[in-house]
Order: C-alpha cells, then structure tokens, then sequence
C-alpha cells in the first residue's frame, strides 16, 4: 500500500518539473484559455453561436499543456501518441466540440497512466476536473446581450414596412440591432434583428402582432436558448 501512494504521489517528471510546476502550468492555462474564450465571445459577430465550443477553447489549453508533460520530452510518448490517434475510429462524427474535448482528456489520461506517470494522470484528472467544474459555476460562455433573434420579410412599401417595424419593436424590446439586411426585387427584404426583449417570456405576442401586420411574412423568433446552441 505505501508503494502504491509513493507512486501515485511522487513526482513523474524529475529534472523537468515538479508538482507544484505542473499546478502553476494547469493554472496558468486555464486562465489563458478562459482569456481566449472571453476575446472570442466579445468579438463574435455572427447569428451562429455555440456556447460549448467557447467552453472548449478554455479548456484546450490545459488539455494540450497536461498532455505535453505527459510527454515529458519523451519520443517514444510521442509517437505512441499519434498510435493511438491513428487507432481511434468512431462510427459517428463527433459534432459538439465539448464531446471532443472529452475524448481528448481520456486518451491524455490513458496515455498518462500506460507510461506509468501515475502522479502526472492524477493530478490531470484532479485540474481538468476542476476547470470543467468551474466553467460551470460560472456559466461560461453563456452571453446574455440580446434574449431573442427575429428574422421575417418584408413585401410592398418598405419604407413604410420599417417604421411600421421600428414601432412595434420598439414597444416589445428595450434594444434592437440590425444583424442582416438581404433585398430582392422579386421577394422583398430579409431582415434579422437581435433583441434585448423587455419580457422574454411574452415572445410569443410579439410574434403574433408581426405575423398580423400587413407587408410581413416568414416571421421567427428564436430565444436566446435556441440562438446560443446553433
């Protein structure tokens, strides 16, 4: 039994990094990785985004660093590496990046543990988790800027279809902007505004009072739930 704890706790990596060296690295690329995620949310402009792939660019970080330890300027590690990379099939192509940044961290622990770096897989496993856990205290990545998305089309005077628009909106959101704006002779204008609702939970009226006014067609809304995950 004291073999085994002497294993599990005693440094793997003696002349590269001790302990506390592999702590302050999970730390410090945490903290780089939520940096990253944080620039990217801010500076997102477009109507698709994921709130688990901004998770997943603050956890990569620490992934890459804790496997690059594993390796411990080892070839053989290394190679077995791509090994195992090369072995790994799956029948379904893994769409959610969070599902990516899973299999990732099993094989960096599996790759850990099969070279015996017993001290360096547990304290993966011990930082990796508490990373994960902490993007989930704090909803990362969650933004809460605008509650919905609206997108419809307008036929006929549009001039006069826009201030129609800008009026009823107004009444429903305490903030608007203008995402997209697509004209066509024969169809009409495509428009996508983001919304800041006064009331999310009364969506569904605003909906109702678009789809009734004259000039307005393939109206939708999508909540900020829906929007987030697309």
């Amino acid at each position: 039994m004291n073999d085994l704890l002497s294993a599990i706790t005693r440094s793997d990596l003696a002349g590269t990094a001790d302990p506390l060296s592999v702590i302050f690295i999970i730390v410090m690329a945490f903290i780089a990785g939520v940096a990253i995620g944080f620039i990217y949310m801010w500076t997102h402009e477009s109507l698709s985004y994921s709130r688990n792939f901004v998770g997943s660019l603050a956890i990569l970080p620490v992934l890459v660093a804790m496997t690059m330890v594993a390796m411990a300027n080892s070839i053989a590690v290394a190679f077995g590496m791509l090994g195992v990379f090369g072995v790994i099939r799956f029948r379904n192509v893994l769409k959610d990046t969070r599902d990516t940044s899973f299999i990732l961290w099993a094989v960096m622990e599996g790759m850990a543990l099969g070279t015996m770096r017993f001290s360096t897989a547990l304290m993966a496993l011990l930082g990796v988790s508490a990373a994960y856990i902490c993007l989930r205290f704090m909803s990362f990545g969650l933004r809460r800027r605008y509650d919905a998305v609206l997108t419809l089309r307008l036929n006929g005077d549009v001039p006069s279809r826009l201030q129609t628009l800008a009026a009823i909106l107004k009444r429903h959101a305490r903030r608007l902007d203008l995402a997209s704006d697509r004209r066509t002779i024969k169809e009409g204008t495509d428009l996508s505004y983001r919304l800041l609702l006064r009331n999310p939970s009364r969506s569904s009226e605003l909906q109702t009072e678009l789809v009734g006014t004259e000039g307005f067609e393939n109206v939708s809304i999508y909540l900020h739930d829906d929007e987030a995950e697309i």
